[in-house]
């Protein structure tokens, strides 16, 4: 049965071929060459890898990316296509789902919504929730940096706080928008903000995410 995270992998590297290796994307100074090289470093390289929360360790990692951003870029969509190596973490179904439904998700959107025609995918309930959970244990973290209060609202009045703090900012929108606001794409996610204003502002122009 295909997992969620799954299903994201094979779209996301369908979206990187249909786009080819210049493309731009919605990571700050990156073309698909780049995010299709971050992906494949993320789970075959975990010694380099871990220079993404390791602040010592990420000219490493600039190194390591850059080694593969080199290849033909044929070779890095097939190492998306096929996925970790056996004796990875990531190869188990169930550390693949946990650690890369909400990755892949966010980093196809990074392509579909830098292309100057696009429109939001209208996601399945299940994969909506799935979405929703996640945020919904990650959410402190994610809003860490956040300057403002941040609570996270779904249509449905469901609510999750982001950050603690006055004065308070309300973003509502689906789960997949939502997603995409705390982890620093603030700008491309379909989300309706409430509260003060120049606290949104400020809320708009933070860095979010991990």
């Amino acid at each position: 049965m295909s997992t969620h995270a799954q299903r994201e992998r094979l779209l996301l590297a369908d979206l990187l071929e249909t786009a080819g290796p210049y493309a731009p994307t919605l990571c700050d100074g990156w073309r698909t060459r780049d995010l299709a090289a971050h992906v494949v470093v993320r789970e075959r390289r975990s010694d380099a890898a871990a220079g993404l929360v390791l602040r010592p360790l990420a000219a490493r990692l600039a190194r390591v990316q850059a080694e593969f951003a080199a290849k033909p870029y044929e070779e890095l969509l097939q190492l998306i296509r096929t996925g970790p190596p056996r004796l990875s973490p990531y190869a188990l179904k169930q550390v693949d789902e946990a650690a890369n439904t909400v990755e892949f998700y966010v980093h196809t959107e990074d392509v579909r919504r830098a292309q100057s025609e696009w429109t939001p995918r209208v996601l399945d309930p299940v994969f909506s929730d799935a979405l929703w959970s996640r945020i919904e244990r990650m959410a402190r973290m994610l809003g860490r940096r956040s300057p403002v209060g941040l609570v996270l609202r779904r249509p449905d009045g469901r609510t999750a706080v982001a950050h603690r703090g006055t004065p308070v900012v309300t973003v509502t929108g689906e789960p997949g928008e939502l997603t995409l606001f705390v982890f620093g794409r603030q700008g491309a996610a379909r989300v309706g903000l409430e509260g003060d204003k120049d606290a949104q502002t400020e809320l708009l122009e933070a860095k979010l995410g991990i």
